[in-house]
């Protein structure tokens, strides 16, 4: 079996770029833990290198674009890369984003080099420019094969000459093994073998009792005896569905009928896979357009009803009109879209095992009721009108709040778990203010209770007062009462980056009625921020 390796250099730099919109001849650089992983040919000109630390990288190429390190980014955008390959030679192999391998297909194409031309054509127009090819026994050598080719150009090792090829190469094209791989070059050196020749021309049995197992591995590579096997991967089955509509309708309630039965085609689908979609895209397009796209989360995971809803609410948002009007013509665009749409298409962007999301045992029936009747809700008030509360990480009671539209899972919220210093301890307190009422708090001597920059309180708060002497803001309005136990403070200094409020503390008190409150000192004073009653 003769085998082909298809190697898009600096592939991770290639994608990051992509993402960010920025040019591919850009010198750029993909950073780990603050040390360069990936970088460009551009960046390599100006003297950066793999494992500099990020400033050394900088000092050398001021203009250096740094960006982060993504595995699952770099597997998406090398999937097409494998479709592409996968369609003029089934059984791709996907190495690591970048790197791919094959069965050569030289006899469908008339030679080896006439199938590794066809592969780089068809990658150069799929808009992939750095494509080298190797061809070859072996896994190891195809590999090597490929890192010794051209831009855009193929290197075949004859059948039974890999032995000869990997001979002069030097023994640091072992370090793409990784840290294991990087010692070994480092205990090579050492003991003055500078080239795979040299250490295939070693003893088999003194090579695996001097380097073990992984040595004894590397020295049949060497030699030209890969051992390693890649296994072909399954085509991912298609699980899109999608409706036409002829003549193109411009009725959002007529879209949302007749897209019933797709939605439960496209979930029949992905339970035939035992598959359920806890992210979809929904694209509408008009004359051969997408006019409309967006993707929907589910805390669960999509019904049939749940994705004609969605459809319902984003043609609809889509064909709002804002401004100036008048209301006899806001009328008349309610249930209608801004172009008649001819394609709605359902895209599963994430997708779960069934198993994980099976039914409780007294089944979800009242869950369901509770579902159906916020939706119609949101069908009256629109979608982003209902909402539900999410914790989420913050310093205040008010910012470890955050409110997400119903049906919708919450994205880009605060961690929970982060340290958060400052963050008053539980329990949560039980009402918080959406404007916190002012408060006063005044020591023995009458003398107002302040907090200093180090944190120090200048007075022990013996009475409070909330609001004066009525209600601030819809708060309570609380009169002079002694204070009988009280607890902190707890600083913070958030936002100073960006102009914020500056020191503030935190302090819980205790009333001479028994409850308990949570006040805040503030540079601009002292407010109530939330109740334990």
């Amino acid at each position: 079996m003769r085998v082909m390796v298809v190697w898009c250099p600096d592939w991770s730099v290639v994608a990051a770029l992509d993402e960010a919109e920025r040019s591919r001849r850009s010198p750029a650089a993909v950073l780990s833990a603050n040390v360069v992983e990936v970088c460009n040919g551009p960046a390599r000109t100006e003297g950066v290198r793999r494992g500099q630390r990020r400033r050394d990288a900088q000092s050398r190429c001021p203009d250096l674009v740094l960006l982060p390190a993504n595995p699952d980014r770099d597997a998406r955008a090398f999937e097409p890369v494998l479709g592409v390959v996968e369609a003029l030679r089934p059984g791709v192999a996907a190495l690591r984003p970048g790197l791919l391998a094959v069965r050569a297909p030289g006899s469908w194409y008339g030679t080896e080099s006439d199938a590794a031309a066809t592969v780089c054509q068809a990658l150069v127009e799929a808009d992939v420019w750095d494509v080298r090819i190797g061809i070859a026994d072996d896994l190891f050598t195809a590999e090597q094969a490929a890192r010794t080719a051209g831009v855009q150009g193929w290197e075949i090792v004859p059948v039974g000459g890999a032995a000869p090829f990997l001979g002069p190469l030097p023994v640091h094209v072992l370090q793409q093994d990784g840290p294991q791989g990087r010692d070994l070059v480092s205990l090579l050196q050492r003991l003055g073998l500078h080239t795979l020749g040299a250490l295939a021309d070693l003893p088999g049995d003194a090579v695996q009792h001097r380097l073990g197992a992984y040595g004894a591995t590397v020295w049949r590579r060497a030699r030209g005896e890969d051992p390693a096997l890649f296994a072909a991967r399954t085509p991912p089955p298609e699980l899109e569905a999608d409706v036409v509509f002829e003549p193109p309708l411009d009725s959002v309630e007529a879209i949302t009928f007749s897209v019933r039965t797709t939605t439960e085609r496209f979930l029949t689908q992905l339970a035939h896979h035992q598959l359920v979609a806890t992210g979809v895209r929904i694209e509408a397009e008009s004359d051969a357009v997408v006019c409309s796209s967006r993707t929907w989360l589910h805390p669960r995971h999509f019904a049939a009803r749940d994705l004609v809803d969605r459809v319902h609410w984003q043609l609809q948002g889509a064909g709002s009109t804002s401004g100036a009007g008048s209301s006899l013509r806001a009328r008349k665009d309610v249930g209608r879209v801004r172009a008649p749409i001819e394609r709605i298409r359902f895209v599963p962007e994430v997708v779960e095992p069934a198993a994980a999301h099976g039914e409780a045992l007294w089944g979800a029936a009242s869950d369901d009721l509770v579902e159906r009747g916020v939706a119609r809700v949101q069908g009256m008030v629109g979608f982003d009108a209902v909402r539900r509360p999410v914790l989420q990480g913050g310093r205040s009671p008010a910012a470890r709040q955050a409110l997400v539209p119903w049906g919708e899972r919450a994205v880009d919220l605060r961690p929970v778990d982060r340290p958060w210093p400052g963050r008053v301890p539980g329990p949560a307190p039980v009402r918080v203010f959406a404007t916190p009422p002012v408060a006063e708090v005044v020591d023995d001597a009458g003398r107002e209770v302040r907090v200093t920059d180090r944190g120090v309180v200048t007075g022990e708060p013996r009475r409070f007062r909330v609001g004066g002497d009525g209600v601030v803001s819809g708060g309570p309005g609380l009169p002079w009462q002694p204070v009988t136990a009280w607890a902190g403070p707890w600083p913070t200094d958030e936002g100073w980056w960006s102009g914020g409020s500056g020191p503030s503390a935190r302090f819980q008190v205790v009333g001479a009625d028994g409850r308990a409150w949570l006040l805040l000192r503030s540079p601009e004073g002292w407010s109530l921020e939330a109740g334990y009653d």
